[in-house]
């Protein structure tokens, strides 16, 4: 905490500095003093100047983003006249023309300077227009790092020798003797362990798991350890949630049951990447699956759970801002750039022209969000499955103006594209053709049957219902054997209620028939191949006439029904008063309405055309084939950025710094690789082991990098040369994130319910329902209390955890049902093993087995001092209720207090265990 503290104060005073130097120059002051050329000149130049005239763009010849080149001018010549800003057409450009704007920047091309910006640059060419004899030109982008080719790098040799262990130490290694840095020792075996187990399934190792590992002798016993971890189902969900994190994972956002962000069920998603981590399916087919699984596997469901990525996007209320969200987040979750700067002007430092982010959303711009019905459940709204696929293959896109929605490009449409820059060859797109079945899911089996199921079950309900009146009018009118009437003990129903239910079972019936006479249709429309025309045609004679039918029953039937309704509004007790009048009023309207429908359903009868009704809509028969292009390209190895992103995002996660700090943004305004040769030797390694990631992770972990000690020890000289640990000379301590808080506190209480998958949980029940963190509702305002304040993600951007520290987060571990609940049961498990006794052996008994639990280490001496006098002080208050202070109010926690003071004390140095930083923290 020490060293976080002084981390914060450099920081600040850092900040402090840089504040005081960025007061804006005003325009009357700007002719006062000496302008300087990097400092005053060069971020103007550059902010506003470059993105038409610099390294990737030269309009008119003319370079600004060196000062060099802006003194030679462009095609029209010289633009700078030395020591004359009158007679310069720099200066003529970017003023104003009384009230017409300044030539430059171009009107939607960017922002006209401000006015102490333009006396900037007068003073900067009245002074002479000096510059740094030694400035750099600026690189064209294209050559930036990020954008080159992955090649695999040597590992680097260690005092002229091969390096022999893990090439990821020789990396780490390297940097070490170049920095004259010393490496921390390994970490202890206990530390360790927990560290790996935190890491990789989210969960502390148990006190057995503990004992194990300290006692076993082998010398690969923690390489044992990292297999079984990476072969846990819960590492699936561990590494889910980071990359949930990356890819923006929401549940359904809105008012109530209204639905504007996201959609339900897309919890299958959440499934499916935790699925498909624990089965170490390669990242390239989950990038690919995402973005297109309708154009990959059209036909498999569990495939086309993985494009919730995109259905995540949805919002209700514009278009526009759900593919802005889709083209913004892509490139940044899969490529590290930002394509959203291009959206209004070209991007100022990477080489994306505005016109291709547009190009870039035509990618997308056909598809839609649509949900399936599933196995077992017709009603979409109670479950399905949500996927995307593509609605309109001719849907135009076009640029818009500034970015601007209301001013659109319409005379110029745009063909779907990724940047030139990175793939001037273009995209390889092939529309990709779909079966029968994939474009009318009413064709499936488990719709037909559905529906098939629903029809059968409506029908018995209905026969039932009639039974059982006409069962009651028998036992109405029953008679004695000698003939003399029974007394009544049953009221008899009344005719109109024997007639609805009669008509109920004749539309069921009828129903029952219409579907099968639809499938029989469907299967010979449909078929493969194709049913000859004459039994096509009479199928679909047969569905529509079955259909006509139909529609005449359930007419029928709502005749009856209404005529039900109108004859019990006239039987009101209080014929003549005004709300009796008003109900027969409105049952005459309804019944004279469904007397209409039964004459146009009649009329209809008599019709001979052979159309009917499908199970559900039918879908275009083709898909465009530009997202699985678009993934391809992504995953292809040729391209440069993907191997990097996915490797810089498990690499922050293992070692709680990203190799490449700005983790979305490669780019030219992101900063540069901490080990750049590392970077391009872990990519390869993932490609070249088929972007499997469970390889990697091992790799990882297993490195000596890894298995440092966080602490600082004696190494002052490493952190005054290297402060931040830019170069791993230790472990970076972290925090647990929100999750792994909550999840670890139930686990080493023996609460953790570990049932997998299935619907999200409202968020509201976390303080009582006990399955992990993973599993409840997070939406933009549907998220868990509790992990909100330990920083859970924020579902609109978190491409890496914020880590905050608050009184709040103290206050839930100490007040909150949930935490208060733990504390008990553990105490109580506790007191179990070791026993009730007050004596000095079993309280160092009970206090050795509540640090091993609770923080997967023996108290030292100082604090087995500490907890036992707090035991024993504690139980003297407790035993003595008359001097403490009864509080009025407090959380409802069904898990009581012992009533044994002894036990109570327990419980309370339990709950200071659990708030204990040792337990927040992965060191």
């Amino acid at each position: 905490m020490r060293e976080n503290c002084w981390k914060i104060t450099r920081y600040l005073l850092a900040a402090a500095v840089l504040l005081c130097c960025a007061v804006p120059l005003r325009a009357e002051d700007a002719q006062d003093r000496p302008i300087d050329y990097a400092r005053d000149v060069k971020p103007i130049l550059a902010g506003h100047c470059a993105q038409c005239h610099g390294a990737l763009r030269q309009k008119g010849g003319l370079r600004l983003d060196a000062g060099s080149l802006a003194l030679k001018g462009g095609d029209s010549g010289e633009i700078i006249e030395l020591g004359s800003a009158e007679e310069s057409l720099l200066i003529e450009y970017i003023l104003p023309d009384g009230d017409d704007p300044p030539l430059m920047p171009p009107d939607g091309q960017g922002t006209p300077l401000k006015p102490e910006q333009v006396a900037v640059l007068t003073a900067w060419i009245n002074q002479g227009a000096k510059i740094p004899a030694d400035e750099e030109i600026p690189e064209d982008p294209r050559k930036h790092w990020a954008f080159q080719r992955i090649e695999r790098p040597d590992v680097p040799m260690i005092d002229g020798k091969p390096f022999a262990g893990n090439p990821i130490d020789a990396f780490i290694l390297a940097k070490h003797k170049a920095k004259q840095l010393t490496a921390r020792p390994e970490a202890d075996k206990a530390t360790l362990l927990r560290r790996i187990y935190l890491d990789l399934i989210g969960l502390p190792p148990t006190r057995d798991e503990l004992q194990a590992f300290l006692a076993d002798p082998a010398p690969d016993a923690y390489e044992q350890v990292v297999d079984r971890l990476l072969s846990s189902p819960h590492y699936g969900e561990r590494w889910g949630r980071h990359w949930m994190d990356v890819w923006r994972y929401s549940d359904w956002a809105g008012y109530r049951a209204e639905v504007r962000e996201s959609q339900p069920h897309i919890w299958r998603w959440r499934d499916w990447i935790i699925e498909s981590l624990n089965a170490d399916k390669p990242y390239d087919r989950m990038v690919q699956e995402m973005l297109a699984g309708d154009e990959i596997a059209p036909g498999d469901p569990d495939t086309l759970r993985a494009t919730g990525y995109l259905v995540r996007n949805w919002y209700k209320f514009n278009r526009n801002v759900w593919l802005e969200s889709t083209v913004e987040h892509t490139p940044k979750a899969f490529l590290g750039i930002t394509m959203n700067c291009a959206k209004c002007h070209d991007h100022m430092y990477d080489p994306i022209l505005q016109k291709d982010y547009y190009q870039f959303r035509a990618i997308f711009e056909p598809h839609r969000v649509r949900t399936d019905q599933v196995p077992g459940q017709l009603n979409t709204k109670k479950d399905g499955l949500v996927r995307v696929f593509d609605q309109d293959l001719q849907a135009s896109t076009f640029l818009f103006a500034r970015g601007n929605e209301k001013h659109p490009d319409k005379d110029n449409p745009l063909t779907a594209a990724v940047p030139v820059s990175l793939l001037p060859e273009g995209l390889k797109i092939e529309p990709v053709a779909l079966t029968p079945r994939q474009y009318y899911p009413g064709l499936r089996d488990h719709v037909q049957q559905g529906n098939l199921n629903y029809a059968r079950a409506a029908l018995r309900n209905s026969e039932t219902a009639l039974k059982k009146l006409t069962d009651q009018l028998v036992a109405s009118t029953a008679e004695t054997t000698d003939g003399a009437a029974q007394p009544a003990t049953v009221k008899p129903p009344s005719d109109l209620a024997i007639a609805v239910a009669a008509k109920q079972v004749a539309y069921q019936l009828l129903h029952l028939q219409s579907v099968q006479a639809r499938i029989a249709a469907d299967e010979a429309k449909y078929a493969t191949p194709p049913a000859t025309s004459a039994p096509q045609l009479a199928a679909a004679a047969a569905a529509a006439a079955a259909e006509r039918q139909e529609n005449v029953a359930k007419a029928q039937w709502d005749v009856a029904k209404a005529e039900a309704a109108l004859q019990t509004a006239k039987d009101a007790e209080k014929p003549e008063d005004d709300k009796t009048k008003q109900a027969v009023k409105k049952s005459q309207e309804a019944l004279t309405k469904v007397q209409k429908d039964l004459e146009t359903a009649l009329a209809a009868q008599e019709k001979t055309e052979a159309t009917y009704s499908p199970f559900g809509e039918i879908y275009p028969t083709q898909s465009s084939g530009r997202r699985l292009a678009l993934a391809r390209w992504i995953t292809d190895r040729e391209n440069p950025l993907a191997a990097r992103v996915a490797v810089n995002h498990m690499w922050l996660r293992h070692f709680g710094e990203a190799l490449v700090p700005s983790v979305f943004d490669f780019g030219l305004n992101g900063k540069s690789p901490s080990h750049p040769a590392l970077l391009d030797w872990l990519a390869v390694e993932l490609l070249d082991n088929g972007w499997t990631m469970k390889q990697l992770h091992r790799l990882m972990v297993t490195s000596q990098a890894y298995r440092m000690a966080s602490t600082v020890g004696n190494a002052t000289e490493n952190l005054e040369a290297d402060p931040d640990n830019v170069y791993l000379w230790r472990m970076n301590p972290r925090r647990m994130e929100a999750e792994a808080v909550r999840d670890a506190m139930l686990y080493v209480c023996g609460q953790l319910d570990t049932t997998a998958g299935g619907p999200e949980i409202d968020q509201t029940d976390g303080q009582t329902n006990l399955r992990r963190s993973i599993y409840f509702r997070s939406a933009k305002e549907k998220q868990m209390l509790f992990l909100e304040l330990f920083d859970q993600a924020n579902v609109n951007d978190c491409y890496r955890r914020n880590e905050s520290i608050v009184p709040q987060q103290a206050l839930a571990m100490v007040n909150s049902p949930l935490a208060l609940a733990q504390g008990r049961v553990l105490a109580k498990t506790l007191t179990a093993a070791v026993g009730e006794e007050a004596t000095s052996e079993v309280t160092t008994q009970f206090l050795n087995a509540a640090f091993e639990q609770i923080l997967c280490r023996r108290p030292t001496n100082e604090e087995r001092a500490t907890c036992s006098a707090f035991l024993q002080k504690q139980t003297e208050l407790l035993a003595t209720p008359g001097q403490l202070t009864q509080f009025e109010s407090g959380p409802d926690v069904k898990t009581k207090p012992s009533e044994n003071p002894a036990l109570r004390a327990r419980e309370n140095l339990v709950q200071v265990l659990l708030n204990h930083n040792d337990f927040f923290t992965i060191r």
